[in-house]
């Protein structure tokens, strides 16, 4: 990391304006993400740096009134998170790359820092950082669509562009999932519809069409069912929600063999490979070593002829 990435970085986390929504309900913490209010996008809710900002001073609040619960919402009616903000992103150097990363790294941690359980309400569609920032919570609890109406997506599309994700996607997806189909999907970016996504993806379901309301009163209810009334109930709560949070050195016998069968096929390319080396890094290794190794694949990809003809393909549109 060159000298000048930590003072990015902390001046990223500075540039809160305001503190994001967010309010007491049913005894539990909801904060609601929203659209950079310069950059609107028609209401999508986009990673930017505005955005990261705003999560880490609004997480720091909510710290403070030692929450015994926390939902993770999107104030959003089309989305509950689009991803980064690839626009932004492709305008900064290597060195504010990382800094913009490290950022929403260091945002997104202080969920599972509050120390209690959370849930993230989902209601639209979830890409990449979009993913990476519900699954820092213990639980995913969705509001499919009404029958017949179009399913969202969910997944981590980032390789679809030739780059890799870069907030702990390689480490949290295939904990959640059966371990080769995460990062088969990972490292090709093939993402899923909701109504077809693996049914262990969610921790739960509000009623169909019910959208965000019905996702939030969902994960309202699942974080109040989840006892952490004595330190031996919160022992058990984080020993069971815990190694669902991120791969570890103890996944590494089992993980270990499914990289290798997966080299030669979705691994052959330079995307693909570096998921994989994600991976291989956060069994070896542990969370800190493999985000840092995404990041740093993420930044060096973007570079490559196959992504910056992705990128600005994508970037025209």
């Amino acid at each position: 990391m060159s000298s000048a990435q930590p003072a990015l970085a902390k001046t990223l986390l500075h540039k809160a304006n305001f503190m994001l929504p967010f309010e007491i309900r049913d005894g539990v913490h909801l904060m609601f993400l929203q659209p950079n209010p310069e950059k609107p996008r028609g209401g999508v809710v986009v990673l930017d740096a505005w955005l990261i900002a705003e999560i880490h001073a609004t997480l720091a609040a909510i710290a403070k009134e030692k929450p015994k619960g926390f939902v993770l919402a999107s104030a959003s009616t089309r989305v509950f998170v689009a991803g980064a903000d690839l626009a932004e992103i492709d305008a900064l150097d290597d060195a504010a790359l990382h800094a913009y990363l490290n950022a929403g790294a260091d945002a997104f941690a202080m969920i599972p820092l509050l120390g209690c359980p959370s849930a993230a309400a989902i209601h639209g569609a979830a890409l990449g950082g979009g993913l990476e920032i519900a699954m820092h919570c213990d639980a995913l609890i969705a509001a499919l669509p009404a029958e017949g109406a179009k399913p969202w997506h969910i997944g981590l599309p980032e390789a679809g562009l030739c780059i890799c994700p870069g907030w702990g996607g390689t480490q949290m997806l295939p904990a959640r999932l059966l371990p080769t189909l995460a990062m088969e999907r990972t490292a090709t970016g093939t993402t899923w519809s909701c109504d077809v996504a693996p049914t262990c993806m969610f921790d739960a379901h509000a009623a169909a069409g019910s959208g965000a309301e019905g996702a939030i009163s969902a994960a309202i209810a699942w974080v109040n069912a989840q006892d952490t009334s004595t330190p031996e109930a919160r022992l058990a709560f984080a020993s069971t929600h815990a190694p669902r949070r991120a791969l570890a050195p103890r996944n590494a016998a089992a993980i270990t063999p499914l990289c290798d069968a997966l080299a030669s096929t979705v691994g052959a390319t330079k995307h693909g490979a570096a998921c994989l080396d994600a991976v291989r890094e956060g069994i070896a290794h542990g969370w800190n070593a493999a985000i840092e190794c995404e990041r740093n694949h993420l930044v060096k990809l973007r570079h490559t002829p196959e992504a910056r003809a992705k990128l600005d393909a994508f970037l025209k549109r």
